[in-house]
């Protein structure tokens, strides 16, 4: 799974390199040549298409560093492991969608939390409809996992796979 995946995205990359490097520079060229900047769509449009292509090299890069460095055979298939996005509920009755990170990654703030953190240990290997309670410095917190979307899940959507091809 994960060699195909790698595939996949390598694969992207160099076809976003190829447009950088030679289609995107050509429609800038073309846009120029047809006048004043500040109102041409042209390349106004040539120019965000760049920085989308620049964005999603970025991105894909990084998510191929860091798929090298995560041995898959280890995170669970079926449970919450580490790159997990788990939706659950409160017993207040509100929602909360956390990602689990890396320690360097998290930030509560944007839903990811650390698997070192108490409520990211208390979800590790943990499936939809258990039911968790945890000890956070603000108390004791009661959730029930309604979704998870594991790591494995994740990688084969991002890379455009159904999960009958990632190798299984």
């Amino acid at each position: 799974m994960k060699a195909n995946i790698l595939k996949r995205l390598e694969d992207e990359i160099q076809d976003l390199e190829r447009q950088r490097k030679t289609e995107l520079p050509q429609e800038i060229k073309r846009a120029r040549e047809l006048g004043d900047l500040s109102e041409n769509a042209e390349y106004q449009a040539a120019k965000e298409r760049q920085r989308y292509v620049e964005a999603r090299i970025a991105m894909l890069k990084k998510r191929v560093g860091e798929l090298s460095l995560v041995n898959l055979d280890k995170v669970p298939h079926d449970r919450v492991g580490l790159g997990s996005e788990v939706h659950v509920r409160e017993d207040t009755g509100g929602s909360i969608v956390y990602r689990l990170v890396m320690p360097e990654e998290a930030d509560a703030g944007h839903g990811r939390i650390s698997t070192s953190s108490p409520i990211g240990k208390a979800l590790l290997n943990k499936e939809p409809g258990d039911e968790v309670t945890v000890t956070t410095p603000n108390g004791m917190r009661h959730f029930e996992i309604v979704k998870l979307t594991t790591v494995h899940d994740a990688l084969v959507a991002s890379a455009g796979l159904k999960p009958d091809d990632a190798g299984e």
